[in-house]
């Protein structure tokens, strides 16, 4: 069997697609945490776009959260993407929204003042709205299989869950699909590990010093707890 190195970060959502998909294939693999505020030498040699997560499958690197996926699920059992291939192509599809969906985010948490913020908000539950017409039966977004749809949004959803804590959006309010979506994610074992312990305390420091709108809010929560 081939040695796999997970180059990482402790806040990166893209990280956690990648960390989800090793889960859930139990495969044995060594997770290596840098600071991209000093990225090391050796990190930048390696990684084209200077971005992890990068998987090393020995002496080999792969680069993009979506290729280190796909590479795994065409490897390694079981199958996280369907059989068919039209589902397959739609399938990554999702995930390409997935990401969509992580950029709304990041214009949500660095949003400089109330009217960009209500803005991103505005779009980001637009978003979620197309996801909740999109969802069927559930409990995953394939309905029983868990798929790299679902390791892709997982991340998402971790982000609600620490907004939550000091800012009420009503992100999911009305989407009934999308919250038993969200609360079957959160019980996974493999969505549970993919992210460390410290996690929300890690995510509430990085908004803190995002001079943003929506750190003023946060330091407003603090001021009161």
């Amino acid at each position: 069997m081939s040695r796999l190195e997970l180059i990482s970060h402790g806040l990166c959502p893209y990280v956690q697609r990648a960390a989800i998909a090793l889960a859930e294939k139990n495969v044995p693999f060594t997770r290596i945490d840098i600071d991209l505020a000093n990225k090391p030498a050796w990190f930048k040699v390696i990684s084209p776009l200077g971005k992890v997560p990068l998987l090393k499958v020995d002496d080999r690197v792969l680069f993009e959260s979506a290729v280190i996926c796909d590479y795994l699920d065409e490897t390694t059992a079981p199958r996280l993407h369907p059989s068919d291939p039209f589902e397959r192509a739609r399938h990554r599809g999702w995930i390409e929204f997935g990401s969509a969906v992580l950029n709304d985010i990041w214009r949500l948490y660095s949003a400089p003042d109330e009217a960009s913020f209500i803005a991103a908000s505005i779009g980001l539950k637009a978003r979620l709205r197309q996801l909740e017409a999109t969802l069927d039966r559930g409990p995953y977004f394939s309905g029983s299989d868990f798929s790299l749809v679902d390791a892709a949004f997982a991340p998402v959803f971790r982000y609600f869950d620490v907004f939550d804590t000091f800012v009420d959006l009503e992100i999911v309010k009305d989407l009934p699909k999308v919250q038993d979506w969200r609360r079957a994610l959160s019980e996974r074992p493999s969505v549970q590990v993919a992210a460390c312990n410290t996690y929300p305390e890690k995510l509430r420091v990085f908004l803190a010093g995002q001079n943003s709108y929506m750190s003023t809010l946060l330091g407003q929560q603090e001021k009161i707890g």
